[in-house]
């Protein structure tokens, strides 16, 4: 998060919150019971008076106090500060398009500057923390996964980085357990080419995700309903190379072997040219 100056910019602006202390956040302020409007306060009162109104949990006034200080003294060291609060804010609140809108004019007019780094992953978080059900749609996820990346490549050294990864293999997997979801919806309707269509995608596009060795058991049982052995046999000869501790595997095996057959290579499919870079360790 943006640096807080330490207590010393909330000691130095504590005179401006108390004469702020009124105020519930229309644009006037209650200083001894008259009405003095914002515009007759420092950038550095207004600002702590945001500081104030986060520290009592009061996000949406804290949001509304940073961006008064941007609007009133837009070209100041304090109207910097307050534009990187003020996306935090907004965060904090839960109001995230506010809160992209200002991690990104932050990102925009201060793109070398110390915090702009947080404000990329203020961004991407704007997308993350709203990925909730795996029932939804997965819109943002994908925008979630783009920003986080920014946030990987673009500072790839910042502490925001380290976390943003953790994020995006968690946003992966997101991604993964949505497509099993639909592959297991399928399965169950007895739509099989549907159902290794969702399959196939974990398989070769989230192949890194914890789903993997579901996946590969699910296709050993679509391709069994679907008569071809070849391709079963595939699914089950690599959750056999890289999965054989797993249940999944015991299960492939016994569905396999009840059917006369053994998990190998077969064939010239897509399995089959998946098993080989598996072989030759190429895959996984």
């Amino acid at each position: 998060m943006a640096r807080r100056d330490s207590r010393k910019i909330a000691v130095a602006a504590l005179l401006g919150t108390l004469m702020l202390a009124g105020c519930g956040g229309g644009g006037n302020s209650t200083f001894f019971g008259g009405e003095v409007p914002l515009e007759n306060f420092t950038a550095e009162q207004i600002y702590g008076r945001g500081e104030f109104e986060l520290e009592r949990s009061k996000a949406d006034d804290a949001a509304f106090y940073f961006a008064e200080v941007e609007r009133l003294y837009p070209y100041s060291e304090w109207a910097k500060r307050a534009l990187i609060m003020q996306a935090y804010a907004y965060h904090q609140d839960k109001d995230y398009e506010n809160s992209r809108s200002a991690a990104q004019r932050y990102i925009d007019f201060y793109p070398l500057d110390d915090d702009a780094a947080y404000a990329q992953y203020l961004l991407a978080l704007s997308y993350y923390d709203q990925i909730d059900e795996v029932g939804r749609d997965q819109g943002l996820t994908f925008l979630a996964l783009q920003s986080l990346r920014r946030v990987i490549e673009t500072y790839p050294d910042s502490e925001y980085a380290r976390s943003s990864v953790l994020k995006f293999d968690l946003a992966f997997d997101h991604l993964a357990a949505k497509e099993m979801e639909i592959g297991r919806y399928y399965l169950k309707r007895d739509q099989f080419a549907a159902s290794v269509n969702r399959f196939r995608a974990v398989v070769e596009d989230f192949h890194t995700t914890t789903h993997t060795p579901e996946a590969l058991h699910r296709l050993v049982e679509a391709y069994l309903s679907l008569g071809l052995t070849d391709e079963a046999q595939t699914a089950g000869a690599i959750l056999g190379h890289n999965f054989r501790s797993t249940e999944w595997y015991e299960d492939s095996y016994q569905l396999l072997t009840n059917n006369g057959l053994q998990p190998r290579a077969k064939g010239d499919g897509w399995l089959a040219s998946i098993y080989r870079q598996t072989i030759k360790g190429k895959w996984l």
